[in-house]
Formats: structure tokens, sequence, C-alpha cells
């Protein structure tokens, strides 16, 4: 256990931290499965943009790796460009 004050206290935000991130990122993934599950082609242009902001957010915040979202973005756009 900690001993000091600031110790305690970073413990309870890193906790918090790690709550919200879960979130959004199984929020992330759940935007992604569904723009891959989805047959309408107009469906999946409409989410790619809102789903693509949703992945940079998640890099921007170090929740997942720059790389990582990188690849993510490409493949969904692939898959929802090519298909008609």
């Amino acid at each position: 256990m900690a001993n000091h004050k600031s110790a305690i206290k970073r413990i309870r935000s890193n906790d918090a931290k790690r709550v919200d991130n879960r979130y959004y990122a199984k929020s992330t993934r759940t935007a992604i499965k569904t723009i891959k599950k989805s047959d309408d082609s107009a469906e999946q242009k409409t989410l790619l943009p809102k789903v693509s902001s949703m992945i940079d957010k998640l890099a921007k915040k170090g929740v997942i790796h720059k790389n990582k979202a990188r690849n993510l973005k490409s493949k969904l756009a692939k898959r929802v460009l090519r298909t008609k």
C-alpha cells in the first residue's frame, strides 16, 4: 500500500482513468464491428469518419499505439471503399 498522500491520490486517479480508457476502447471496438457487419455500403461510408475519429482519439490519449490506429483505419477504409 502507498504511504504518501500523493501516491494514494495517484492510485485513485489511475483507477478512474483505467475505467474511462476501457470504456472508450470498448465502444470503439463495438463501432468497428458495426461497420464490419453492416451490409449497407452507404451506412458504412457514413460511419467511417466517426469511427476514424474515435480511433484517432484513442491513439492521441495513448490508449492504443499510433501504428495500431493507422492499421485499423487503413483496413476499415479498404473494406468500406472496396464494397459496392
